[in-house]
């Protein structure tokens, strides 16, 4: 099995990167017509979120195009959606550093954008990532910057995120008063939006912690209510889960051995099948524990050795991530050194330009200049005069239009403030200097006419 194939085995089921590849073709396809550079971006981020799950490299590629599109054409919303896919994309394969990084960048974006939603989404994704990193009072933390944005703005679309979110770590942390408070707020919320998937999350929360308080009458209400639900939803890693809180709950009454063994079998099955190593190893390990109680040596023995094949597979992805995670960075590396080689030919194409514009403005006042000592319409020699002049005060605003920019952070209400001020000091000056120049390039114009006349006016009769 190549590497390619192991990575895609761990993160995604075959059904659904079939669904992903099919969305991923059709949005190459839009990207390749598109001429508008929003929608591109909006384009790109779309096909690096659905190729997330299967082929990272590819996903950062496409991500941080449309980051440096976006940037380039100071396009906020799509600078936030490949940030956010960057950041998904890292999450996903382990770099929680990096992943946390471009949440971190994002959220700076989603302060500074009237877009509660928005914010409140990127503070839990922060917390999400300190939640694989297992800083649960960091992820706690974010968790309730994001809780105290949903209540502000009422985001009822968002609460059943943040209350599972907080009640999964009061859960990790052993908080069952408050792990049980949040998921009975998730249960109320997926309840009223009747989602067989949502509701099944919260009822197989709310059995782990009737487990844990020792309330098994309802903790077994809770976990066979949930997989009726994520069945229907087809939410196969969550009834692992369910299944496996089963067999847990078995254990404590009565150490009901048989009823244990069935449902961590089924747990073990259903992970087998969608290849969920850690709901595999998780099974093992109870069945052996199981069996050694039993003092059934054959089937101890049996899933000892799966549980030490399974601890082999899973060493042996972490040691595929370690590989995905320099790859990708290689990849974005690579990326940054062509965005940084394109960005060094703009700004010498630019130069060029001002370079070209600087070496014109005076030849074409020497021209004007030349015209003044020839017979040329006093009219035309004062055009020409005019648009010297004017070449050279636009350019002197072009020219100090990126130093205010960036002087400024491009607040703006600044900018304009600042280029008021140089217009009011501009404005008199280039008339007095056009009134000036004016005069000087017609008057020699205007002697030799009136020296022409006045030798006309001498010349003798026939």
């Amino acid at each position: 099995m190549n590497l390619k194939l192991l990575i895609l085995l761990f993160f995604v089921s075959p059904i659904t990167v079939f669904a992903q590849k099919q969305k991923a073709d059709s949005l190459f396809k839009l990207i390749t017509i598109e001429k508008a550079d929003t929608s591109k971006v909006r384009l790109m981020w779309e096909l690096g979120n659905a190729m997330s799950g299967y082929n990272p490299d590819s996903a950062l590629v496409y991500a941080q195009k449309a980051l440096n599109l976006a940037t380039e054409i100071n396009y906020s919303e799509g600078k936030s959606k490949a940030l956010g896919v960057l950041a998904i994309t890292f999450r996903r394969i382990g770099d929680y550093s990096r992943a946390l990084k471009y949440n971190l960048q994002r959220l700076q974006l989603a302060e500074n954008q009237n877009d509660p939603d928005n914010l409140a989404n990127v503070l839990m994704s922060i917390g999400v990532v300190y939640r694989y990193q297992e800083e649960y009072q960091k992820a706690l933390y974010y968790y309730y910057k994001s809780d105290s944005v949903i209540k502000k703005y009422k985001l009822d679309d968002t609460e059943y995120y943040i209350y599972m979110n907080l009640g999964d770590v009061y859960d990790k942390l052993n908080n069952t008063d408050s792990a049980f408070s949040y998921f009975s707020k998730s249960l109320i919320v997926s309840t009223n939006l009747n989602n067989d998937d949502y509701i099944g999350n919260s009822m197989t929360g709310l059995g782990h912690t009737y487990l844990k308080m020792g309330n098994y009458d309802f903790a077994g209400l809770n976990y066979r209510t949930a997989i009726t639900h994520l069945f229907a939803a087809n939410n196969d890693e969550v009834l692992c889960e369910a299944y496996h809180g089963l067999a847990n709950l078995y254990i404590h009454t009565n150490n009901n051995k048989d009823s244990a063994v069935y449902y961590a079998k089924l747990s073990l099955a259903l992970a087998q099948k969608d290849g969920f190593i850690n709901w595999q190893l998780n099974a093992t390990q109870l069945l052996t524990e199981l069996y050694k109680k039993e003092r059934d040596v054959d089937s101890a023995f049996f899933y000892l050795s799966a549980t030490q094949q399974l601890n082999d597979s899973i060493n042996s992805k972490e040691r595929i991530r370690q590989v995905q995670v320099l790859s990708s960075n290689e990849t974005l590396r690579q990326l940054e050194i062509a965005e940084n080689l394109r960005l060094a030919q703009k700004e010498r194409k630019q130069q060029l330009q001002y370079l070209v514009i600087a070496i014109f403005i005076p030849f074409f006042f020497l021209l004007t200049l030349l015209l003044s000592r020839i017979r040329v319409h006093h009219r035309i020699i004062k055009v020409l005069g005019v648009l010297s002049l004017l070449l050279l005060f636009e350019f002197l605003l072009l020219f100090l239009h990126p130093k205010v920019a960036e002087f400024t952070n491009h607040t703006p209400i600044l900018e304009m403030l600042i280029f008021v001020a140089i217009a009011t000091l501009l404005i008199p000056g280039h008339h007095r200097f056009e009134a000036w120049l004016i005069k000087k390039l017609t008057h020699k114009h205007g002697s030799i006419k009136l020296k022409n006349v006045r030798l006309s006016l001498k010349k003798p009769e026939s």
